[in-house]
């Protein structure tokens, strides 16, 4: 009899520190993933890459390049290919392309950074991370279920994506606004509700390969949040140039 009574508490000590372990594994790809993109950011900003970006005519009117267009939109479809090789391919293999795609979001990025002042980058990357964290710490300490608003969240999503394309021909600096407080607003529920599908899909007899490629598949939907939360706040909050 004694030895039942200490059996369950000893299973569920096992257990919390397992998932401690992987938790920890995930925000250790995530944080990775973020000063990736930093460095891929500043050192396209500050070398010859930046002129990639851009083409500059006679009069001396700056537009954007092909090339720039591509760089801006290839991690939106990029990110499908990398969900696919997460969930069927190596660790190795989803390890490397993590890491490279991680840098691409930098490099899409460069031109945004240029927009705004040093300081208001790093005022409104302060205010996303501390806004993330505690949204993830709710998703993971919560034992209320989010998966219905998770279902609307990622309908937003969708939906946002949408506007955003008609609003580049239509320009409208009020609904731009309005996207950008939507994009705040959806990306601050799916950082909570992220972490708690990502604590949901741990288990504590997954191999060590299927283990790896969960925190990776965590990781990454942790920084895409972020990522897109910073992006929002910043359009917001930001002082531009």
């Amino acid at each position: 009899m004694e030895n039942k009574t200490f059996a369950k508490p000893a299973a569920a000590a096992f257990i919390d520190e397992g998932l401690r372990q992987f938790m920890i594994k995930v925000y250790n790809y995530m944080f990775g993933a973020l000063c990736v993109t930093a460095l891929a950011a500043f050192l396209t900003v500050n070398t010859s890459l930046i002129r990639l970006f851009f083409n500059i005519n006679a009069a001396g009117q700056v537009s954007m390049s092909g090339f720039g267009y591509l760089i801006l939109f290839a991690p939106l479809v990029l990110v499908f290919w990398l969900n696919s090789v997460i969930r069927n391919g190596s660790v190795q293999k989803a390890q490397a392309i993590f890491w490279g795609y991680a840098a691409l979001m930098g490099m899409s990025l460069s031109p945004i950074m240029l927009a705004y002042t040093h300081t208001s980058l790093t005022k409104v990357f302060l205010i996303s991370a501390a806004t993330f964290g505690g949204m993830s710490l709710y998703g993971y300490t919560t034992k209320k279920s989010l998966d219905s608003m998770g279902s609307f969240l990622y309908m937003g999503v969708w939906g946002l994506i949408l506007c955003l394309i008609i609003n580049m021909f239509w320009g409208n600096s009020m609904f731009d606004f309005v996207l950008s407080v939507i994009g705040v607003g959806i990306f601050t529920g799916l950082a909570a509700y992220d972490t708690q599908k990502i604590r949901q899909i741990y288990y504590e007899q997954d191999t060590g390969d299927v283990s790896s490629r969960k925190a990776i598949y965590g990781a990454l939907s942790l920084y895409l949040d972020f990522i897109n939360l910073f992006i929002y706040m910043l359009r917001l909050l930001g002082d531009r140039k």
